[in-house]
């Protein structure tokens, strides 16, 4: 592996389960994102407010920061749901590449209500799916289905990267 990867997708979509599954697969350091939100963020979205760019740029700087730090290869779980998210970090990590999960709004909530206690609550998922602008064709990225088992979403990012 010659570069970065971010998992990304709304909140649900399994980033952090995929990323650590990828990374283990790949046999590279994982990091998922939420770690480095600031306490402030995490206060918020328990709160059920939604992020602004305001509270966004600052975490993504750390985001970019361990990519950079991770440019021989690394997986970092992130949501990067806007273009403009996404052009931040590859300022901070050249030849990064994303993978957006894509499931539809009921797998996604399906999803979130497996994982009760989680700091982002599911009342927000409006918010998530309004924000999200998929990969544009200029993009280093791959789209996958979340609507199967992680081995399997795993081993199609893998026989991508093959082609």
């Amino acid at each position: 592996m010659t570069h970065p990867v971010v998992v990304m997708g709304v909140s649900g979509s399994g980033k952090s389960t995929v990323g650590a599954a990828l990374a283990q697969r790949l046999r590279v350091p994982f990091a998922d994102a939420d770690d480095l939100h600031p306490e402030a963020n995490i206060a918020k979205m328990a709160r059920g407010e939604a992020l602004d760019d305001h509270d966004r740029y600052p975490w993504l700087e750390q985001v970019g920061l361990w990519l950079a730090d991770h440019l021989d290869g690394g997986v970092m779980s992130c949501s990067a749901l806007r273009r403009t998210y996404r052009d931040q970090l590859r300022s901070l990590a050249d030849g990064v590449e994303f993978v957006l999960l894509h499931g539809s709004r009921e797998v996604i909530e399906r999803r979130q209500a497996s994982r009760p206690g989680h700091f982002m609550p599911a009342s927000l998922l409006s918010s998530q799916f309004s924000t999200l602008e998929p990969l544009a064709p200029d993009e280093h990225g791959v789209v996958l289905d979340v609507d199967q088992s992680i081995d399997a979403v795993v081993q199609a990012y893998v026989d991508q990267r093959e082609r």
